[in-house]
């Protein structure tokens, strides 16, 4: 099960530079997680200071 980023997210960047796996990357009005490359580790999570990251 991947991450995915909520409308709550605020852009800031925090997540992306935190993913080992650079799963993570700024879309249009958000960031966005690449779910086939997301490993399910939740540190993006665990960065995000309005928690726009949750499984899902």
């Amino acid at each position: 099960m991947a991450y995915a980023i909520n409308d709550e997210c605020i852009s800031c960047g925090a997540c992306e530079a935190e993913c080992p796996v650079s799963a993570i990357s700024a879309g249009d009005s958000k960031y966005v997680i690449d779910d086939a490359t997301c490993i399910d580790c939740g540190a993006c999570a665990g960065v995000c200071p309005v928690g726009a990251p949750n499984p899902q």
